[in-house]
């Protein structure tokens, strides 16, 4: 089973993200999913829409979901460039802050992004 990111194609920085890792993955190693694009993606994985627009969510070889900074690493070890990376980020206590530091941001992120979709502004 090939990894999966799940990840929200209506978003400018996760589109543009994205498509570096894609430009990266020349093995094809991960499946790209938009679920901004189709959202009935989720409903194999059992995951909530709203939950996956909030925080990135990865589906594992043995299909098992990632989210947060845990993700990113899983991504990052199907890569080449950051396979090293994914390795020093996935150490105990370094996984732990960054995640914490990942989560505070896409709240952030969740928040603005709904502010703009709804076409309110955010100070």
């Amino acid at each position: 089973m090939k990894v999966a990111m799940l990840f929200d194609g209506g978003c400018p920085l996760c589109s543009k993200e994205v498509a570096h890792y894609r430009r990266v993955d020349k093995a094809g190693s991960v499946n790209w999913a938009d679920i901004h694009a189709d959202p009935s993606l989720l409903k194999q994985y059992g995951i909530e829409y709203e939950a996956a627009m909030k925080h990135l969510h990865v589906v594992d070889t043995d299909g098992s979901i990632v989210t947060g900074a845990p993700a990113f690493a899983v991504v990052w070890a199907q890569l080449p460039y950051y396979r090293h990376l994914a390795r020093v980020v996935s150490l105990p206590g370094v996984i732990i802050v960054l995640d914490k530091l990942y989560h505070w941001f896409a709240e952030k992120r969740f928040a603005k992004r709904m502010s703009c979709a709804s076409g309110q502004t955010k100070g």
